[in-house]
């Protein structure tokens, strides 16, 4: 059993480590989309967090839990200042106006090394190579285990209950008395927090990271593992993060599809589950309507007499 347990690992341990971190990033946005933002900024908070953390260990050679602190801190910090402007937007508008600030990133890293002076040393388009692999598989599992039990308190707490207020009806929660930018603004720092601790245990994990890696693509990935879990609690996003992480391992002839691939299944889950797949009572809907299942008992009639 331990022979065989050690040829899985030594074979498998980077998808299984991998299943941990995108389950962070598609957290991260699930915590977004649950106050009814509809942002494509994450993959760029994943970026700050990799590149931050990677250049304090590579180039200034700073402890390892001091680049994960600053991977996590130097995301919330631009997620606010972000935020500040742009969550008075919603729908579409934000949607683009986070997709443009992703853009802005991929660009500053591409040019760090101008446009810092040699300050920040990002590798431009050749990225950085020789990252120390600090992150350990019991790191990825506590940091997951963390944010599930923070969020699942905050879900059930005051700030959860304004997200699902925002989600239903942004203008019937600020009649409520619900502070709605400042609500969101809480959604959109603990989401890029989340991102950038992903990007953390990523860089350290993977050795190399470049800007490209963080981009449009990355952003609508993370997208459409959330959506495809769903949104009405946090199973959803571990079951659609463990599906497309191991979808390219069973499907890698169509490698060079992914994309296609993604959009795809987008688009079949808008279409058929547009709860996703985690929607425990359409599951049952559909159980109860298979050949040879008893009836759904009719309601008892209000008898009253005269």
């Amino acid at each position: 059993m331990t022979e065989w347990f050690e040829g899985f690992w030594a074979i498998y341990s980077h998808v299984v480590l991998s299943l941990g971190i995108h389950a962070l990033l598609a957290i991260s946005v699930f915590i977004t989309l649950s106050c009814g933002m509809l942002t494509l900024a994450n993959a760029a908070f994943m970026g700050i967090g990799a590149y931050t953390s990677a250049i304090l260990t590579l180039h200034y050679g700073l402890p390892y839990p001091v680049a994960l602190v600053a991977g996590v801190l130097v995301p919330c910090a631009v997620a606010w200042l972000v935020g500040k402007p742009t969550l008075r937007l919603s729908g579409v508008y934000l949607c683009m106006a986070t997709l443009g600030f992703g853009e802005v990133v991929r660009v500053f890293f591409l040019n760090a090394d101008v446009l810092t002076r040699g300050v920040v040393d990002s590798g431009g388009a050749m990225g950085l190579d020789g990252i120390e692999q600090h992150t350990q598989w019991w790191h990825i599992l506590l940091a997951l285990l963390l944010v599930l039990a923070v969020l699942g308190r905050l879900r059930r707490s005051r700030v959860g209950r304004a997200f699902e207020a925002i989600k239903e009806d942004e203008t019937a929660a600020g009649l409520m008395g619900i502070n709605v930018t400042a609500t969101k603004m809480v959604a959109f720092v603990t989401g890029a927090a989340i991102a950038g601790l992903a990007g953390v245990l990523s860089a350290h994990l993977n050795y190399f990271i470049e800007p490209n890696e963080f981009g449009f693509d990355r952003a609508v990935h993370l997208l459409t593992m959330t959506v495809l879990g769903g949104i009405q609690s946090l199973v959803g996003p571990l079951a659609g993060s463990a599906i497309l992480t191991l979808l390219p391992e069973v499907l890698r002839f169509l490698a060079e599809y992914r994309l296609m691939v993604n959009g795809l299944i987008l688009v079949l889950i808008v279409l058929f589950l547009p709860r996703g797949i985690w929607d425990p009572p359409h599951w049952r809907r559909i159980l109860r309507r298979r050949p040879g299942s008893p009836p759904p008992s009719a309601p008892a009639k209000d008898q009253t007499h005269a």
